[in-house]
């Protein structure tokens, strides 16, 4: 995925598509360029806001868009399954993500590199591919030769504020993550259902 100018895009989608952008400081600039639009801005058509979601969303999770009209082809062609709960289910079981949810990267693209740098195993086997897909039962551990890196000093204090999402669950003395049931759909702020009646049209 090409490098993105995230200040750039999260002034045009909103800023809880970047983790660095979620601050109260970029917040109040947004609203402040919100109030001077209003007056000459034009609501969004049913078309541009699906689209505005589809971005917003696959700029979050970091991936392209070939991967992501990917993920969408599987939810939509899966008979059973409820499209917008299976999109959210097979982003949210990425192996990048749950490194992130987990705590030990700040941000997904932080989580990516250090699982393309080969940091963690999966079942006990080194994995260095971002988009892996987890699945209910499997254990992420940090590799052994990285446990003493100074990427995983002081998990006790960088969990603070972090919220785990409760079908996972974290060790932090053995620096170990279970995957104890299946996502279901975030509490993100996302519309889902957008993305797929984007795709459908």
């Amino acid at each position: 995925m090409k490098p993105v100018k995230k200040y750039k895009v999260a002034r045009r989608l909103g800023a809880h598509v970047f983790e660095k952008t979620q601050t109260a400081k970029f917040a109040d600039s947004l609203n402040r360029r919100s109030k001077k639009s209003t007056k000459r801005g034009k609501p969004l058509s049913g078309y541009a806001e699906q689209m505005y979601e589809k971005q917003r969303i696959r700029f979050s999770y970091g991936i392209s868009e070939k991967q992501f009209s990917n993920y969408v082809k599987v939810s939509t062609n899966t008979k059973g399954a409820i499209p917008s709960l299976l999109l959210a289910a097979q982003l949210e079981s990425r192996l990048d993500n749950i490194v992130y949810r987990l705590g030990f990267a700040p941000t997904r693209r932080m989580a990516r590199q250090m699982t393309s740098h080969g940091h963690f195993c999966v079942n006990g086997t080194r994995t260095t591919v971002p988009s892996y897909s987890i699945k209910q039962g499997d254990v992420i551990t940090v590799r052994e030769g990285s446990k003493k890196s100074i990427m995983f000093a002081d998990m006790i204090a960088k969990q603070k504020d972090n919220s785990i999402p409760p079908w996972l669950t974290l060790s932090i003395d053995t620096l170990t993550g279970n995957v104890k049931g299946k996502p279901g759909l975030v509490d993100s702020g996302f519309d889902f259902n957008r993305v797929i009646e984007f795709y459908s049209r």
